[in-house]
This record gives C-alpha cells, structure tokens and sequence, in this order.
C-alpha cells in the first residue's frame, strides 16, 4: 500500500498569545502615555494660569506652591508626549524614557495626591501599566 503524501512545508509557529498580548500592550502603553502627557499639560497650564484651580490644602507635609506644580506637570506632560510618540515608533529610547517617566509619574501623582485625588490614584494605575507593558515586551510597536 503507497500512499501518496504530499511533502508540508515546515510550520513556522505564529507569535504565541503571550507575546501577541504583550505586543499589544505595549501600543496601548504608548497610547496611553500620550494622552496622559496631553492631560499633564493641560494640568499643568491650568496650574501655571490661575494659581486656585486646585483646593490648597491646609498642612500637607508635601505642599508646593501650585504655580509650581504647574511647571512641574508640564514639563513632565511634554516629556511624556515624546517618549510615548517614541513608543508608537517603535524606538528604543522613547521605551525608556516611558518606563522612566512612568515611574517618576508614579512618584509625582503620590505628592500630588490631596490636590486632584481620584486623577492622582488612576493616573498611578496607568503609570504601573505602561511600566509593566514596556518592560515585558522586547518588540518595539510601530503604528
């Protein structure tokens, strides 16, 4: 008995759901990390603006003047902006510098938690998720 078998082609293995997901996240990371820098920007003009946007509080060991805070989300948002277009790019410094400033967010929304805190508490929640996405996935995400 001869069967005809026709020779397959060796089956190369598509990208596993792990790093499929990943991949994802990591575009995701990038777009979050824009619209977080956008909003970090319009924070910190409001801040810079009109010194009342945001309630004073009374003896919060961590109080700056609000101008400065302005400045301080501004240029944190610009920043933010470019790593997270660096990201969609697939370029290894914006990866970087996303999981840099992420972190440094992170640290900045804690201090400036009595000021805005629903914002300060999910603008930490996104900082951790940008940092997780960017670090587990070696690919870079180009749009």
């Amino acid at each position: 008995m001869s069967q005809n078998t026709a020779p397959t082609a060796p089956r190369t293995p598509g990208p596993s759901p792990k790093s499929s997901w990943a991949e994802g996240g990591t575009l995701f990371a990038g777009i979050l990390l824009t619209v977080v820098g956008v909003i970090g920007i319009l924070e910190g003009i409001a801040g810079i603006a009109e010194d009342d946007v945001y309630v004073r509080i009374g003896s919060y060991i961590y109080s700056w003047d609000l101008t400065a805070w302005g400045w301080i989300h501004l240029i944190i948002g610009i920043l933010a902006v470019v790593a997270g277009f660096g990201i969609l790019k697939g370029m290894e410094w914006g990866r970087a510098l996303g999981i840099a400033l992420a972190s440094l967010n992170i640290i900045l929304q804690f201090l400036f938690l009595p000021y805005a805190p629903v914002w300060a508490i999910f603008s930490m929640a996104i900082s951790v998720f940008v940092i997780w996405a960017l670090a587990t996935d070696k690919t870079p995400a180009k749009v």
